[in-house]
């Protein structure tokens, strides 16, 4: 069965085979949820970060989680926000179905995203949610690898978003769908 589910919290603390990284181009550390992840990760996401020569927009990237309770970091680089008429949405796009194959190219089951260019790359969050859900469902509606996606929320308003468009899909995506 597949599940896709919204929760609020924190991405560091989420068992999943990967949790992806929302990064900068250059992979080694930020703000937001970036540095959250390298925080709690410790240096050796840093010097795994280093040896990858950065990451272009609407790319996606592996590395081992270290000391996170997941088995893989996803790192991806969304876009930033100017008006939506310069390849936005397409590149946020990209970062969602990029970073799902890598999980499916790796066999893994189970990947958490954050929301993706929605803090300091300014997405306006109802659209950045809509992408999100959008993609996630069409992804684990083909997959024969992928079984689980969990968007995480870090804010109320986030979460609500992602419950209201989950919540307009079948039950086998919704509240009938296995808890963590």
């Amino acid at each position: 069965m597949m599940t896709l589910e919204a929760i609020k919290g924190d991405i560091t603390k989420l068992k999943a085979d990967a949790i992806v990284n929302a990064a900068n181009p250059s992979l080694l550390g930020g703000g937001g949820v970036d540095g959250s992840i390298h925080r709690a990760a410790g240096p050796e996401l840093l010097k795994a970060c280093r040896g990858l020569n950065g990451c272009a927009t609407g790319e996606a990237k592996i590395t081992g989680a270290y000391r996170l309770p997941a088995r893989h970091v996803i790192h991806t680089v969304g876009p930033v926000w100017k008006d939506g008429r310069h390849g936005e949405e397409e590149k946020l796009r990209s970062c969602y179905r990029n970073s799902l194959a890598l999980a499916e190219e790796h066999g893994l089951q189970h990947i958490a995203f954050p929301a993706i260019s929605t803090g300091v790359y300014g997405y306006p969050p109802e659209e950045a949610a809509r992408i999100a859900v959008d993609e996630c469902k069409a992804f684990l509606s083909q997959s024969k690898v992928v079984r689980k996606v969990t968007l995480v929320a870090f804010d109320g308003h986030t979460h609500r978003l992602y419950e209201s468009l989950i919540g307009m899909s079948p039950p086998a995506f919704g509240a009938d769908a296995d808890p963590l």
